[in-house]
């Protein structure tokens, strides 16, 4: 889904917002989520930093507010999700400045 575009409320090829990206991948995997981040968040358990593996989800406080954006680890410390208006979905890394400071924490959903 990489290049498609931000959405809000999107979840869906036509734009996506960062939890509709991740609940709309999961589904292609045979794995329902909730629609959410608070829900995404709490259908998952915590995995240490050091044992993040690609399919997990990555968490972040943005805005003042906790857990607010959501992507999915693809490895090697980077992870694709939609980021914001104006935007499209693409890839990030945990390295870069930004989403190092806003990191929440890794969750695994659980089956």
């Amino acid at each position: 889904m990489q290049g498609k575009p931000y959405r809000p409320g999107g979840n869906s090829p036509r734009g996506f917002d960062c939890s509709g990206l991740v609940q709309y991948s999961y589904a292609r995997a045979n794995l329902q989520l909730p629609r959410t981040t608070e829900g995404q968040w709490a259908s998952s358990r915590a995995v240490p930093r050091t044992e993040i593996r690609p399919g997990d989800l990555l968490f972040f406080h943005q805005e003042g507010k906790r857990n607010s954006h959501v992507g999915i680890y693809v490895g090697n410390n980077r992870f694709v999700h939609a980021p914001s208006s104006s935007k499209h979905v693409s890839i990030a890394s945990l390295s870069n400045p930004y989403w190092s400071q806003h990191f929440a924490g890794a969750r695994r959903p659980v089956s």
